[in-house]
């Protein structure tokens, strides 16, 4: 439960953190690991869009339902 209480915590700066963390380590792990660049470009640049939308937009949704 300890968890819990702290993520329930957590703010909009902290999200920003922890997803710009995340975005840089897999950026990160495409420039060093050959067979991943091979993966991300095969795969359609379109997916990659609307992954990004739904991964910026989600901690946005918490405000507009209160």
């Amino acid at each position: 439960m300890v968890f819990k209480d702290e993520v329930k915590k957590m703010d909009s700066w902290d999200v920003v953190l922890s997803k710009l963390a995340s975005a840089a380590f897999i950026l990160f792990l495409i420039t060093i690991w050959n067979a991943a660049m091979t993966l991300v470009q095969s795969i359609n640049p379109w997916y990659f869009l609307v992954a990004l939308m739904l991964f910026a937009a989600r901690p946005f949704y918490r405000v507009y339902l209160k």
